[in-house]
């Protein structure tokens, strides 16, 4: 597929707006129930309808903007390719072994009748090859649990339900999404990728985050803003509080699989900042902390 704001005929910078009504007209143009006759014109319909689709979606439009996927949805650089007739099974990567009876191979082979049977042994008929899909998550909706949007070489669009617990590089099978066969179509084999944030990381079912703190409301205390990936919420920090002093934001964190939530864990980070001169002045003038072995807890006195 060409560029999406190409195929809508809008600028980069379009609002969701102009978005929107570009859709709408080139729509009404190229629906097939007034090209009946026009395949070219169906063809552009479902472009222009995909093209829709990616844009009007925040989080895909941004994922697009910043070229961590390309038109189709993919992640830059991964595309759909046929599976090697392996199969998994649910979230498990583990392949499939096939068992191979001799007699049967050379029976399908030469049309050999069984022992015992004037009937001739029937050929299985062959399901198609899987195809294997590589989907990005971001990592705000992958902790949400928010479905996410696939589209299929064959250009049907799915909406995923992420498995709860689910971790980076686990594959989900879908089943009959594939390629043709005789026997049916195989199965679409969807590697789930978590795509990366700024300030949280992934611990298991839980979330770290590391969050400076000023000095002043180390020692007084206070009440402060923390990223989540359900956005800014308020946290209490204690007076007296110590760099690497760990607090819990509990059901902040990633989906289990019993339906619960981890937690985000945030640990404070004081920030003394330099060459500032009040603050230099005082502490020259402060001699209580002198009478407190701050190292005793490491055996330095």
């Amino acid at each position: 597929m060409a560029d999406l704001y190409s195929t809508l005929g809008v600028p980069r910078g379009a609002t969701p707006a102009d978005i929107k009504k570009a859709y709408r007209k080139l729509a009404k143009q190229l629906h097939p129930d007034q090209n009946r006759d026009n395949p070219k014109a169906a063809e552009r319909f479902k472009n222009v309808t995909a093209a829709y689709d990616m844009l009007s979606d925040a989080d895909k439009r941004g994922q697009y903007d910043r070229g961590e996927i390309n038109s189709d949805g993919q992640p830059q650089g991964y595309g759909p390719q046929n599976g090697s007739g392996g199969g998994f099974s649910g979230s498990r990567s583990q392949q499939q072994t096939h068992e191979f009876n001799a007699e049967d191979i050379f029976s399908n082979l030469f049309g050999r009748a069984s022992a015992g049977s004037n009937q001739q042994r029937q050929t299985p008929r062959a399901k198609g090859a899987d195809i294997g899909y590589k989907l990005l998550v971001a990592f705000d909706a992958a902790a949400r649990g928010e479905p996410q949007r696939l589209t299929l070489k064959s250009g049907k669009v799915i909406d995923i339900k992420l498995p709860p617990g689910f971790v980076d590089g686990q594959q989900i099978r879908l089943g009959g999404q594939g390629m043709p066969g005789p026997g049916g179509a195989g199965d679409a084999m969807v590697t789930l990728l978590l795509g990366r944030h700024p300030f949280l990381v992934k611990e298991g079912d839980d979330i770290r985050l590391d969050l400076p703190i000023s000095l002043i409301e180390a020692v007084q205390g206070a009440k402060v803003k923390v990223p989540t990936a359900e956005g800014a919420v308020m946290l209490t920090v204690p007076a007296g509080s110590s760099s690497g002093k760990v607090m819990r934001l509990r059901g902040k964190g990633f989906a289990k699989g019993d339906g619960s939530r981890g937690d985000q864990l945030v640990t404070l980070m004081v920030h003394v900042p330099k060459d500032d001169a009040a603050l230099e002045k005082f502490i020259k003038g402060w001699k209580t902390g002198d009478a407190h072995n701050v190292r005793a807890a490491v055996g330095m006195e």
